[in-house]
Protein backbone atom coordinates (compact mmCIF):
# COMPACT_ATOMS: atom_id res chain seq x y z
CA UNK A 1 0.00 0.00 0.00
CA UNK A 2 1.40 3.07 -1.42
CA UNK A 3 -0.16 6.24 0.39
CA UNK A 4 2.58 8.80 0.44
CA UNK A 5 1.63 11.82 -1.65
CA UNK A 6 4.17 13.75 -3.56
CA UNK A 7 4.96 17.43 -4.92
CA UNK A 8 8.31 18.66 -6.53
CA UNK A 9 9.67 19.63 -2.74
CA UNK A 10 8.18 17.56 0.02
CA UNK A 11 6.44 14.21 0.42
CA UNK A 12 4.03 13.13 3.29
CA UNK A 13 1.56 10.38 4.49
CA UNK A 14 -1.62 12.08 5.93
CA UNK A 15 -2.71 10.02 8.67
CA UNK A 16 -4.92 11.06 11.63
CA UNK A 17 -6.28 9.93 14.86
CA UNK A 18 -9.53 11.46 15.81
CA UNK A 19 -10.98 11.35 19.75
CA UNK A 20 -14.23 12.45 20.57
CA UNK A 21 -14.71 12.29 24.29
CA UNK A 22 -17.50 14.96 25.66
CA UNK A 23 -16.50 16.68 28.87
CA UNK A 24 -19.80 15.78 30.77
CA UNK A 25 -22.30 13.02 31.02
CA UNK A 26 -19.93 10.72 28.85
CA UNK A 27 -21.31 7.47 29.93
CA UNK A 28 -24.67 8.72 29.18
CA UNK A 29 -24.33 10.23 26.04
CA UNK A 30 -21.82 7.38 24.68
CA UNK A 31 -25.08 4.90 25.67
CA UNK A 32 -27.18 6.98 23.86
CA UNK A 33 -25.50 8.16 20.96
CA UNK A 34 -22.48 5.38 20.49
CA UNK A 35 -23.98 4.38 17.32
CA UNK A 36 -25.13 7.18 15.36
CA UNK A 37 -21.78 8.73 16.03
CA UNK A 38 -20.22 5.50 14.30
CA UNK A 39 -22.59 6.01 11.33
CA UNK A 40 -22.34 9.31 10.81
CA UNK A 41 -18.26 9.18 10.98
CA UNK A 42 -18.51 5.96 8.55
CA UNK A 43 -20.38 8.16 6.37
CA UNK A 44 -18.30 11.37 6.43
CA UNK A 45 -14.99 9.35 5.59
CA UNK A 46 -16.89 7.24 2.60
CA UNK A 47 -18.41 10.93 1.24
CA UNK A 48 -14.32 11.67 1.58
CA UNK A 49 -13.00 8.65 0.49
CA UNK A 50 -11.08 8.17 3.59
CA UNK A 51 -10.26 4.59 4.57
CA UNK A 52 -10.73 3.69 8.38
CA UNK A 53 -7.97 1.61 10.33
CA UNK A 54 -9.42 0.30 13.23
CA UNK A 55 -12.31 2.30 15.31
CA UNK A 56 -13.24 1.54 19.19
CA UNK A 57 -16.43 2.55 21.25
Amino acid sequence: MNDVKSLSHSKWRCKYHIVFAPKYRRQAIYRQLKQDVGKILRDLCERKKVKIIEAEC
